[in-house]
């Protein structure tokens, strides 16, 4: 039994500031561990229950956090700042159950903890059929096409909300509780990680009852800016409709390439600050 893994970091209990989780913070090695301790737990859990195989896609940042020695489960490591596929990038039709580890809310949330949208800086919103969707359930339209259902997610109370949206049967591992965007009520790590790895467990122990998301076709991908320059950059790769001033659509029968160009108008807004 294969499991993949999509871990990010903002969604570890703890965490509530930028220093914590990015490259060069005082925080961040101390918090990197913290999060390795949430894959490990969940990893543990999947093997309580019979998976075998796991394959973890750093997708955090510069999606090279994690020291693979340090991995449970001997799970293969797939890190490195550029991936066609970004956060599910690795994923096929041979993975039998996916988990989105440390996700966070949607930057269109109110008040979850270091909320943000892919890239904070272009996205106010993005939606999926009209429902405001976060990294979880834009993720989910790569497991939609390759019918893998996402069966576990851990984050605070709105990640999980926002994720069962699109994946209604999904075991959600709270491990904290949002105060604003920068602050949160977390539980224990040592507490986090049980949480994450009885729900890890449950999960594979249901996954005969798991389905791939509940996303409709055709999907309509929406998406509002936060300025005219990225919309205007947005609709001049094909299959971006732009809307209005700050709004533009990705409409299609084919999810994968819906993410696909999504990621595409990512990396062309990035490269107008970076």
């Amino acid at each position: 039994m294969k499991i993949f893994i999509s871990s990010d970091m903002e969604g570890t209990a703890g965490v509530v500031d930028w220093d914590q989780c990015i490259v060069g913070g005082a925080q961040y090695p101390y918090y990197t561990d913290l999060l390795t301790g949430e894959i490990n737990a969940a990893i543990e859990g999947a093997a309580q229950a019979g998976a075998t195989e796991f394959l973890v896609n750093d997708a955090h940042s510069k999606m090279a956090n994690l020291k693979p020695d340090a991995l449970a489960g001997r799970a293969g490591y797939l890190s490195g700042r550029y991936k066609p596929m970004y956060m599910m990038q690795g994923l096929d039709e041979s993975f039998d159950a996916i988990f989105l580890v440390s996700y966070h809310g949607s930057m269109g949330s109110r008040g979850s903890v270091l909320s943000h949208t892919y890239f904070p800086t272009a996205f106010a919103e993005v939606t999926v059929n009209g429902v405001v969707a976060g990294e979880a359930g834009i993720n989910a339209l790569v497991a939609a096409a390759y019918q893998v259902p996402i069966v576990l997610v851990s984050g605070d109370a709105t990640t999980a909300e926002e994720t069962a949206r699109f994946c209604p049967r999904i075991e959600t591992a709270v491990v904290k509780r949002s105060v604003s965007r920068f602050a949160a009520e977390s539980l224990h790590p040592a507490a986090a990680r049980d949480l994450i790895r009885e729900r890890a467990r449950s999960a594979v122990e249901g996954l005969k009852d798991a389905g791939p998301p509940d996303i409709a076709l055709p999907v309509t991908l929406g998406i509002w800016f936060r300025s005219s320059d990225y919309c205007e950059l947005a609709a001049r790769i094909a299959g971006v409709e732009r809307t209005g001033d700050l709004s533009a659509t990705i409409t299609g029968d084919d999810p994968l390439r819906i993410y696909q160009t999504f990621i595409t108008v990512v990396l062309l807004c990035r490269g107008l600050v970076e």
